[in-house]
């Protein structure tokens, strides 16, 4: 049966190379490799080395030139690593050209991130969503996995090189079964998510029915989306300071201090080169964000690459088509900087609202500010309405939020803020116009 090889739990001495091909592009070739030791070292697997280079011209055989490639193996073996990784997209082809020369395994930062994606993954949406990107990754690169094969047909001998013809026929055999095996998987796992959309798509249907405004909580990994979710709703969604901790969108209803509704949908977090098969694959849960009303985007403050992550999320929004949604920028991680920095950052962001999720600080203003957003859905109404009109008074407290009730006179007076929506029933029994 077909089966992707589990990174995580045969790799455990990494050597990193990071390839740039113009020298005015090292500082972000240094901060992407920042990066890809982080994500290396959320599957668990320890570093021995990292190398950056610079390509004057590239390869089609290794991406970097014949002789620095050879220099890295070596200085990978020399550090006694059990696997290259490379920040830089390999294709197919490449991927088994250094495996060849190296004899190690050698995977890609499309690859590690795949990793991660498998173990984060948790609910059974999300499981299906990594294993159709897992497959789209491997199956232009499942020769790799029976290069074995030839490997004992060279040193068989003996009748002209029979042997060896013998060996790649069984295992051209195998591939091709494999093969097979594997789109067929690709084919189910395909129809799969198509039913978990039908059940999605439903679900949205029924969510529809009372319009309660709906906004997707996105970012870059690791930024408090979750954290947010929890502390505006007190919920208790999962939140961890990892990389892509958060896999599955979560929804919670909240009511603002007006009485509003709001429902808030946590989504997975984006990160630099983030390969487009897996926001392809992901596209059902990432769905969220188009089809909300309006977008919270997440900043850490704390990052000397806020601009940055904001401009990669900004980036993924607009492939997906949600660019132009109304947004609210939040600065999040505000007591780990100095007034300085914030008021940096406030220059760069003028409309965000800085916060600290784990302080408490600023989250009145964020209650205010997605107040202000929502301002046009609701209405403030003072009423009489006559006893048997009690149903009104129902809808009153069910669908907005009662300030303050009496029914001293034989009516009840009530002052509420409501939904729009609603207005025109209560019109009749307003006591100011």
């Amino acid at each position: 049966m077909f089966d992707i090889r589990e990174r995580p739990n045969v790799v455990q001495r990494a050597f990193l190379i990071g390839a740039y091909f113009d020298r005015r592009e090292i500082q972000p070739c240094i901060d992407l490799m920042d990066e890809l030791k982080e994500l290396v070292t959320t599957l668990g697997i320890g570093i021995v080395g990292s190398e950056l280079a610079h390509v004057r011209e590239t390869t089609p055989r290794y991406l970097l030139g014949s002789g620095k490639a050879a220099e890295l193996i070596e200085q990978a073996k020399q550090l006694d690593a059990d696997c290259i990784i490379i920040d830089n997209e390999l294709t197919p082809a490449q991927q088994r050209a250094w495996e060849t020369d190296a004899n190690l395994c050698v995977i890609d930062r499309h690859e590690v991130i795949l990793d991660i994606f498998n173990m984060r993954a948790r609910t059974k949406e999300a499981r299906l969503q990594v294993e159709l990107a897992r497959l789209e990754y491997s199956i232009p690169r499942l020769t790799r996995m029976w290069a074995h094969l030839d490997r004992q047909g060279g040193a068989s001998g003996g009748s002209g090189g029979g042997g060896m013809s013998a060996a790649r026929g069984e295992g051209e055999t195998q591939l091709e079964t494999d093969r097979r095996l594997a789109n067929k998987r690709l084919d189910r796992v395909k129809a799969e998510l198509e039913e978990v959309k039908k059940q999605r798509d439903t679900m949205r249907k029924e969510r529809s029915r009372i319009p309660i405004p709906h906004a997707a909580i996105v970012g870059y990994t690791n930024v408090g989306k979750s954290s947010l979710l929890n502390r505006l709703t007190e919920s208790e969604v999962l939140a961890e300071d990892k990389l892509f901790a958060t896999l599955d969108t979560t929804t919670r209803r909240l009511e603002l201090p007006d009485g509003q509704p709001l429902l808030l949908t946590d989504t997975v977090g984006f990160i630099r080169n983030l390969p487009h098969d897996l926001v392809q694959s992901f596209r059902a849960t990432l769905e969220e964000s188009i089809l909300a009303d309006f977008l919270i985007h997440v900043i850490d403050a704390s990052s000397p690459h806020a601009q940055e992550f904001y401009q990669t999320t900004t980036k993924v929004l607009g492939e997906l088509g949600a660019a132009d949604k109304r947004t609210l920028l939040v600065l999040n991680k505000i007591d780990l900087i100095d007034s300085d920095r914030l008021s940096q950052l406030q220059r760069l962001f003028p409309d965000a609202v800085p916060v600290s999720i784990l302080t408490g600080q600023g989250i009145d203003a964020l209650y205010h500010a997605l107040h202000t957003l929502l301002i046009d859905r609701v209405v403030r109404m003072e009423l009489s309405i006559p006893l048997d009109r009690m149903d009104l008074v129902s809808i009153a407290h069910n669908e907005g939020k009662v300030l303050s009730e009496s029914y001293d006179r034989g009516v009840a007076d009530l002052q509420c803020v409501l939904p729009k929506r609603f207005e025109s029933r209560f019109l009749p029994y307003l006591t100011k116009p």
